[in-house]
């Protein structure tokens, strides 16, 4: 009997077909009953890389069309770092599976081998992130903070070319790529809140595919996914997008979850940043109540203000 043919869809970038590689390995490895076929797909985040991704807007910039795909069944799952899925999506479709967690840390690279602490003041720092920019300025508002799009191999040859003293990157990228010894510094929780599910992989496909669902079932991290439906919850509750200064990060000890939430302005000037721990079981509900009180603290005010600047 012939085997099952599952086309993946992916990103074109070289982190996004690591990932997608890891993601076939890892399923080859539990069954031989299926053959995989990647089919790379450039997403409109991709092909706009002279705008900042705030400014485009981040519905689905980096998945719609991988999305797309797998409603017209040209592919029946879908690789995505998860901090870039919206929190609602798309009707048909599902998380089917989340894969253990890569450290989720953000960290410095730095051609002279500054840390965030030996930075010399006004030191050129490239980065992304509005979330990123907004954590470390509160901290250094002495540096002049850059930004810097495209993959990694883009930006690292752009901090070369413009004489960047450092990058701030997600650290599961660089690590995935196999770039582990250019990483000058490892970013505490404490200096650099991760994005909301940074370091986690997940796998997308259509709700109503019962023997996809049933495989990708099979490579799931329970912890991880614990953590990230938590962080997602957030995030949601928040109406966040994942281009907006709001951060969020939990971890599992024994029976308990302890998410730590973070809602940044742009500047950096203002930052609240709050706990909240309860039973895994209740991760989603967690979430929810750690952003409403967030929000009670001042958050829904700073929201308010970043999307009135973002749309100007």
């Amino acid at each position: 009997m012939s085997k099952r043919v599952i086309k993946v869809g992916t990103r074109d970038s070289a982190l996004a077909l690591w990932q997608t590689k890891h993601v076939i390995e890892r399923l080859e490895a539990i069954s031989d009953e299926y053959t995989f076929e990647t089919v790379a797909v450039k997403t409109k985040g991709d092909k706009i890389l002279d705008v900042s991704l705030a400014k485009v807007g981040d519905k689905g910039l980096f998945t719609k069309e991988l999305e797309v795909a797998m409603l017209e069944n040209e592919t029946d799952l879908a690789v995505h770092s998860m901090k870039d899925v919206p929190t609602q999506l798309v009707e048909g479709l599902t998380i089917g599976a989340i894969l253990k967690r890569e450290d989720p840390r953000d960290v410095i690279i730095s051609p002279q081998g500054y840390t965030f602490s030996t930075l010399p003041q006004g030191a050129k720092v490239g980065t992304s992130s509005l979330r990123r920019k907004a954590q470390i300025k509160h901290l250094r508002p002495d540096l002049e903070i850059c930004d810097i799009r495209g993959n990694l191999n883009t930006r690292l040859r752009k901090m070369e070319e413009e004489n960047f003293d450092a990058l701030i990157l997600a650290a599961a990228g660089v690590i995935r790529m196999g770039w582990s010894e250019k990483i000058t510094e490892y970013l505490a929780p404490e200096v650099s809140l991760p994005a909301v599910s940074q370091g986690a992989i997940g796998v997308e496909c259509r709700s109503n595919d019962a023997e996809i669902l049933k495989l990708l079932a099979l490579i799931n991290d329970d912890d991880t996914a614990i953590c990230v439906r938590s962080e997602r919850a957030l995030l949601n509750e928040l109406e966040g997008g994942c281009q907006i200064p709001i951060a969020a990060y939990g971890i599992i000890e024994n029976d308990s979850l302890i998410l730590n939430g973070l809602v940044a302005s742009l500047d950096g000037s203002r930052l609240i940043k709050e706990i909240l721990a309860g039973k895994k079981a209740e991760s989603e509900e967690i979430g929810r109540s750690l952003a409403q009180k967030l929000t009670a603290l001042g958050a829904d005010e700073i929201l308010a203000e970043i999307r009135q600047e973002l749309t100007q």
